[in-house]
């Protein structure tokens, strides 16, 4: 009865949460500015398709098309700057299993462009002005792979024990991440890019 009373009870004294997350963070400071005439309206384009490499490892991957197209997934555009370089210099260092991850500035953030991929990975970003600029997305997809389980054991005709197999499949979910930089040199200039 006294444990009972004591966890419905105010507690004197409350263990802080261990935060053990390192915080990486560009040093280079963001010109909105110069961000902002970036993405001012042009007359230019990009035109990719995205997609992966299909990696998939059993005796049926030969009948697979070899390419995962990315369907209806969102393409985001930033303009180059130096914070942007500065950051993904930073992204390089990111490491989840000792807890270090890369922070974009929320004002950098916003200064994007977006869109969305159709069924076969096709997508446009129309009315850009001469620049240079950088494009990223995360395309997921599932493979399906086999292996052979024990099933247990038979006897055949003549007595003997003869192990049996059962085949069985599993899902691998995968995160591929496209990234490319992209180029327009001329007003009006259609640029045609392989996101992969």
């Amino acid at each position: 009865m006294l444990a009972l009373s004591s966890i419905r009870a105010n507690a004197q004294y409350v263990e802080k949460e261990r935060d053990d997350t390192t915080r990486l963070f560009a040093t280079t400071p963001f010109d909105s500015i110069a961000a902002g005439k970036a993405l001012a309206k042009g007359e230019g384009s990009i035109k990719g398709v995205a997609f992966t490499k299909n990696r998939t490892k059993d005796q049926l991957s030969v009948f697979l098309p070899q390419r995962v197209y990315a369907n209806r997934i969102t393409v985001l555009l930033f303009p180059v700057t130096p914070y942007l370089l500065d950051y993904l210099e930073i992204k390089k260092k990111e490491n989840p299993k000792k807890m270090k991850f890369a922070y974009i500035d929320p004002v950098a953030w916003r200064y994007r462009l977006e869109a969305i991929t159709n069924s076969v990975g096709e997508f446009t970003f129309p009315y850009m002005k001469p620049g240079k600029y950088y494009l990223e997305a995360i395309l997921p997809w599932t493979s399906t792979e086999y292996h052979y389980v024990d099933a247990g054991s038979v006897y055949n005709e003549r007595g003997t024990l003869i192990p049996h197999y059962e085949q069985q499949s599993f899902n691998i979910a995968h995160y591929d991440k496209l990234y490319d930089f992209v180029e327009i040199k001329n007003n009006g200039e259609v640029v045609q890019i392989k996101l992969k």
